[in-house]
């Protein structure tokens, strides 16, 4: 599964079903797709990713066998923290599908 982030102020984020429904559950959303946050709810979401994407702790890589790096939550969050930014100074909803 594909999400895609929306807000009419900022470019269209894509990621990963299974990142994008981490991310949502940070925030304190149920972490259904689709969905929506209303713009005057924005900053409580924005600070509760921000605060759960700092308590966050990497599940230990077991897979000895692959070479490919491993890319950090909050590294795939950056992108999705700026939508929302972006949407709370323009008083925008953000939705995603």
């Amino acid at each position: 599964m594909i999400v895609t982030f929306r807000t009419k102020s900022f470019s269209d984020i894509t990621m990963f079903g299974d990142i994008a429904v981490k991310l949502l559950k940070l925030m304190g959303h149920s972490g259904t797709v689709p969905g929506a946050v209303n713009a005057e709810d924005i900053p409580v979401y924005l600070d509760k990713l921000k605060h759960g994407l700092s308590l966050y702790r990497e599940p230990e890589n077991t897979d000895t066998d692959t070479d490919e790096p491993v890319v950090r939550l909050q590294t795939r969050a950056k992108p999705l923290i700026d939508l929302m930014q972006s949407a709370y100074e323009n008083n925008d909803s953000v939705s995603w599908k």
